[in-house]
């Protein structure tokens, strides 16, 4: 993988990630009425655990290097896993309007590119925060046609700022103490220790119950496969071999992609001002994925 040729890093695996983490949101849709939202995710990280373990030992690939290794790799994936996940599906089971979560969440990259240079050295130019800001106004553009219905309270908005600042220090901490750890194992470490921690939180506050569907099945089968697996195993490996901050702004065309996804499967309504959103998104991406990266302060 690290010998891809350059067009796979700045075109291919970018689209892949962006078109699977968009499709989180049928997981999500389907499977919410028939289980409670932690234990959603907690059964969903047993069942990656086990997957990734299953890969990892049968490809002899090499584990974290140490006790300090294995803490740094489980407090990136509870940040990116725990937090961000179940912050969104503890706010969304509540209540709270998916228009109003994603416009919230959809401040990860503006906060990942504030944080990238006091904590990781990293400088963002003007044309890459002109991109930003333009990628969120675009954002919010797509999102304002969605915000009729669901509530929004004191609780769950807490709940999706946990989401913004988990996805956001996540992605950071991956970067900065995780860079070369492998993602199979690495993997299957973060889900294993955002299962407990998820599970534990769940016996808690939660029944337990669970009302074994085939949507249910279908649900949990696409989340493992195509979202634990599969766009988070593109994220990681797009964070080793990028900038933090361009990164980041690939989350900006997540929800328009949703937006349009919602209206080809599920016949909902496709507003003008949507459309319009989705282009300014695309123009403010390719402004931070194509700025020249500014150097490093001399010191």
């Amino acid at each position: 993988m690290r010998n891809l040729p350059a067009w796979a890093w700045t075109l291919a695996l970018p689209s892949a990630f962006v078109m699977l983490w968009s499709t989180g949101f049928i997981g999500a849709r389907l499977g919410l009425p028939y289980i409670e939202p932690l234990t959603f995710l907690a059964v969903r990280m047993l069942l990656a655990t086990g997957l990734l373990l299953v890969v990892a030992l049968l490809m002899r690939a090499p584990w974290p290097n140490g006790p300090q290794a294995i803490t740094h790799t489980a407090i990136a994936g509870l940040l990116v896993h725990g937090c961000y996940l179940g912050g969104v599906f503890w706010a969304i089971d509540r209540g709270q309007a998916a228009g109003v979560t994603a416009i919230l969440v959809a401040l990860q990259p503006l906060l990942t590119a504030t944080l990238a240079g006091p904590l990781l050295g990293e400088r963002v130019s003007r044309a890459q925060w002109a991109g930003l800001l333009l990628g969120f106004a675009g954002v919010a553009l797509v999102i304002s046609s969605r915000l009729q219905g669901g509530t929004a309270s004191a609780a769950t908005l807490a709940s999706t700022a946990v989401a913004l600042l988990g996805i956001t220090l996540g992605t950071l901490y991956q970067k900065r103490f995780c860079p070369v750890t492998d993602l199979r194992t690495g993997g299957a470490v973060q889900f294993a220790a955002t299962g407990a921690v998820l599970g534990t939180l769940a016996m808690i506050t939660e029944t337990g119950q669970i009302t074994w569907t085939g949507e249910l099945i279908f649900a949990l089968g696409w989340l493992v496969l195509v979202l634990s697996v599969g766009a988070i195993g593109l994220l990681f490996l797009l964070i080793q071999h990028g900038a933090a901050s361009r990164v980041a702004s690939l989350f900006y065309l997540a929800p328009p992609l949703t937006v349009v996804m919602g209206w080809f499967l599920f016949d909902e309504a496709l507003a003008p001002s949507a459309i319009a959103g989705l282009v300014v998104v695309v123009v403010g991406v390719i402004l931070v994925q194509r700025a020249r990266p500014v150097p490093p302060p001399e010191g």
